[in-house]
């Protein structure tokens, strides 16, 4: 089995709320994949916002917040593992947390080194 990493992203946070009944739906989504043992690492359910984020560069220049060519921000991410890019993919697309704030999930494969 290979490692996919899930990246959650968000366009705006600021008003993000779920309800209880939304959360309920993400954690069933969780517990899903959980329960098929393919769950490698949770990462953080909500990172901090992009304001408080450093960019470190070549010559280890440092600049305040995410890279500028991003529009959205990352709001988390989970490791999974799935048989191929497809089966991850078919994974995220359970999460229903964005069907609900309108956000997206990229998914990329872990590449490991021997």
């Amino acid at each position: 089995m290979k490692e996919f990493a899930l990246i959650f992203r968000l366009k705006d946070i600021s008003d993000f709320k779920p309800s209880p009944e939304q959360m309920q739906e993400r954690m069933n989504w969780l517990g899903g994949i959980a329960a098929q043992n393919k769950i490698v690492d949770k990462g953080n359910t909500l990172l901090p916002s992009p304001e408080s984020a450093k960019t470190i560069q070549p010559n280890n220049v440092v600049t305040d917040g995410p890279y500028t060519e991003i529009k959205e921000f990352i709001s988390g991410y989970l490791v999974v593992k799935a048989e191929n890019i497809e089966e991850a993919v078919e994974m995220a697309k359970g999460n229903p947390i964005f069907d609900q704030v309108g956000g997206s999930i990229e998914v990329r494969e872990v590449l490991k080194r021997d």
